[in-house]
């Protein structure tokens, strides 16, 4: 079988198609999964320079969330069987074309989720719904910022944000990013400067206010990080909620002054510490969120898909920030 692999720390350009022995067949918990898709995330980038908290042996495949069909499975598994239709949740090695995956990391899908739908549902989806559902406790009617707003989770805080009754307020970097938002649900869209010093600062923070009215942002999600968020910090409202879920712009200090005054709270996001630490709220997440996408409330936005051969390239990708909402790569 053929696997995408990182043999040394290094760039996407770095990975190489490679013929490997098919994996042996799957322990007492666990399954074998011939994988048909594989979403690209954020860690991917990480993962294989050696900048992510988990460093696997290599030579490893990367890719954290995959759809397939289960080939094998476990002596103890019993709430699966051959020919079913799955997403899991991986942490890498899902650029292959097949691999062996613990059954807890695994969901069943639905014939009505394609195999590219439901490789983006976990990781993306997963966050966002933690962070609006779990740790800001969104409310219908409240105003929510969404940093970010045509990345992957930035589409899916989006999308979710509008499913819970919150007027959403999508900001990009460009026009164009900002109108997909939109036509994802986004009641406003708002394009802040690519590159910020003081006074544009300034002019993104007075532009927020405005928007959100004399009441300030109930919640804001910020994906982005870097001197973004503190301009929009200061667009919060009394008790507002501003959730922390990643730097790709660089890791911003806050000034805690700004907190006092508002009486708000920063709270953190991390969806890989929720599943090891609460996996089975988080199981209950994946399943409302398959739910959600069965039902069409949810509807990932997948701007590129590439072929295995291409995975390196499609990591590159998404690290210029060339992706609006999420790339799948198309495994077999």
């Amino acid at each position: 079988m053929k696997a995408l692999l990182s043999h040394s720390a290094g760039g996407p350009d770095t990975l190489v198609l490679t013929d490997v022995p098919e994996p042996g067949p799957p322990g007492d918990e666990e399954i074998l999964l011939r994988v048909k898709a594989c979403g690209v995330n954020y860690p991917d980038v990480l993962i294989i320079e050696d900048k992510y908290q988990a460093k696997p042996p290599r030579p490893f495949a990367p890719g954290s969330e995959v759809s397939g069909v289960v080939e094998s499975v476990g002596a103890n598994v019993r709430q699966l069987k051959p020919g079913d239709r799955v997403i899991a949740s991986t942490g890498w090695g899902g650029m292959a074309e097949k691999l062996l995956v613990a059954v807890h990391r695994c969901t069943p899908i639905p014939d009505s989720i394609s195999f590219e739908q439901g490789a983006c549902l976990i990781l993306a989806y997963g966050t966002s719904y933690h962070a609006l559902k779990d740790r800001a406790k969104l409310r219908a009617g409240e105003k929510l910022l969404v940093l970010g707003a045509a990345g992957g989770v930035g589409i899916a805080a989006v999308q979710l944000g509008k499913a819970m009754g919150a007027t959403v307020i999508a900001a990009a970097s460009s026009e164009e990013k900002a109108l997909k938002a939109k036509q994802h649900g986004a009641d406003i869209g708002f394009v802040y400067p690519g590159d910020l010093d003081k006074d544009r600062a300034r002019v993104m923070t007075e532009s927020l206010k405005q928007l959100a009215g004399s009441d300030g942002m109930d919640v804001i999600y910020d994906p982005v990080g870097g001197d973004y968020a503190e301009a929009a910090l200061r667009s919060i409202g009394w008790k507002g909620r501003y959730l922390v879920v990643g730097f790709p712009a660089g890791i911003p200090k806050l000034p805690l002054n700004l907190v006092l005054l508002k009486g708000c709270d920063v709270r953190g996001v991390f969806w890989g510490g929720y599943v090891n630490r609460e996996p089975t709220e988080a199981a209950n997440t994946i399943r409302e969120l398959v739910k959600l996408c069965s039902d069409r409330t949810i509807e990932p936005l997948i701007s590129a898909r590439f072929p295995l051969k291409r995975g390196g390239e499609a990591i590159a990708s998404l690290a210029d920030r060339k992706i609006i909402g999420k790339a799948v790569v198309m495994v077999s």
